[in-house]
Protein backbone atom coordinates (compact mmCIF):
# COMPACT_ATOMS: atom_id res chain seq x y z
CA UNK A 1 0.00 0.00 0.00
CA UNK A 2 2.51 2.27 0.71
CA UNK A 3 4.33 1.60 -2.98
CA UNK A 4 1.18 3.04 -4.47
CA UNK A 5 0.76 5.80 -2.50
CA UNK A 6 4.39 7.07 -3.52
CA UNK A 7 3.73 6.41 -7.13
CA UNK A 8 0.21 8.58 -7.26
CA UNK A 9 1.65 11.25 -5.12
CA UNK A 10 4.96 11.68 -7.49
CA UNK A 11 2.53 12.03 -10.53
CA UNK A 12 0.45 14.44 -8.56
CA UNK A 13 3.34 16.76 -7.93
CA UNK A 14 4.14 16.57 -11.30
CA UNK A 15 0.98 17.04 -13.01
CA UNK A 16 1.04 20.38 -10.60
CA UNK A 17 4.37 21.13 -11.91
CA UNK A 18 3.29 20.66 -15.06
CA UNK A 19 0.84 23.43 -15.21
CA UNK A 20 2.77 26.30 -15.15
CA UNK A 21 5.45 24.72 -17.43
CA UNK A 22 2.75 24.59 -20.50
CA UNK A 23 1.39 28.34 -19.33
CA UNK A 24 5.19 29.44 -20.39
CA UNK A 25 4.43 29.12 -23.97
CA UNK A 26 3.74 32.22 -26.28
CA UNK A 27 0.94 32.75 -28.63
CA UNK A 28 3.42 34.47 -31.38
CA UNK A 29 6.43 32.58 -32.22
CA UNK A 30 9.48 33.50 -34.49
CA UNK A 31 9.06 33.09 -38.13
CA UNK A 32 5.17 33.69 -38.06
CA UNK A 33 3.93 35.89 -40.66
CA UNK A 34 1.57 39.21 -39.23
CA UNK A 35 -2.27 38.44 -40.19
CA UNK A 36 -2.95 41.29 -43.10
CA UNK A 37 -4.72 43.85 -41.64
CA UNK A 38 -8.80 44.50 -42.25
CA UNK A 39 -10.04 48.50 -44.01
CA UNK A 40 -10.98 48.83 -40.53
CA UNK A 41 -8.51 48.01 -38.51
CA UNK A 42 -5.70 50.64 -41.10
CA UNK A 43 -8.61 53.28 -41.15
CA UNK A 44 -8.17 52.83 -36.86
CA UNK A 45 -4.44 53.15 -37.13
CA UNK A 46 -4.71 55.91 -39.41
CA UNK A 47 -7.11 58.21 -37.33
CA UNK A 48 -5.08 57.31 -34.31
CA UNK A 49 -1.38 58.90 -36.29
CA UNK A 50 -4.00 61.93 -36.96
CA UNK A 51 -5.07 62.23 -33.09
CA UNK A 52 -1.52 61.55 -31.76
CA UNK A 53 -0.02 64.28 -34.01
CA UNK A 54 -2.50 66.85 -33.08
CA UNK A 55 -2.15 66.18 -29.44
CA UNK A 56 1.48 67.02 -29.65
CA UNK A 57 0.52 70.42 -31.28
CA UNK A 58 -1.21 71.05 -28.64
CA UNK A 59 2.03 70.86 -26.09
CA UNK A 60 3.20 74.67 -25.84
CA UNK A 61 7.16 75.05 -25.92
CA UNK A 62 9.16 74.61 -23.08
CA UNK A 63 12.23 77.06 -22.69
CA UNK A 64 15.52 76.23 -21.74
CA UNK A 65 15.99 75.98 -18.28
CA UNK A 66 19.60 76.06 -16.66
CA UNK A 67 19.23 74.43 -13.30
CA UNK A 68 22.57 76.19 -12.14
CA UNK A 69 21.34 79.32 -13.09
CA UNK A 70 21.13 80.49 -9.66
CA UNK A 71 24.53 79.20 -8.54
CA UNK A 72 26.82 81.07 -10.64
CA UNK A 73 26.89 84.63 -9.86
CA UNK A 74 25.52 87.08 -12.06
CA UNK A 75 29.36 88.38 -13.05
CA UNK A 76 30.42 84.91 -13.86
CA UNK A 77 30.14 83.67 -17.86
CA UNK A 78 28.62 80.85 -19.02
CA UNK A 79 30.98 77.60 -19.16
CA UNK A 80 30.91 77.80 -22.73
CA UNK A 81 32.18 81.37 -23.02
CA UNK A 82 34.75 80.49 -20.41
CA UNK A 83 36.49 78.06 -22.12
CA UNK A 84 39.59 78.59 -23.62
CA UNK A 85 41.41 76.79 -27.06
CA UNK A 86 44.38 74.99 -25.93
CA UNK A 87 47.58 76.27 -27.71
CA UNK A 88 49.06 73.68 -29.53
CA UNK A 89 52.88 72.38 -28.83
CA UNK A 90 55.36 73.51 -31.12
CA UNK A 91 57.64 70.88 -32.63
CA UNK A 92 60.67 73.02 -31.18
CA UNK A 93 59.88 72.71 -27.58
CA UNK A 94 59.71 69.32 -27.74
CA UNK A 95 63.19 68.71 -29.52
CA UNK A 96 64.88 69.70 -26.72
Amino acid sequence: MNIPGRILGAMAGLALLAGPALAQKGPARYGEEDKPKTPAEIAAEKEAERAYQRSLGNIPQQQKSDPWGTMRGDSAPPKAAAKTPAKPKSAEGSAK
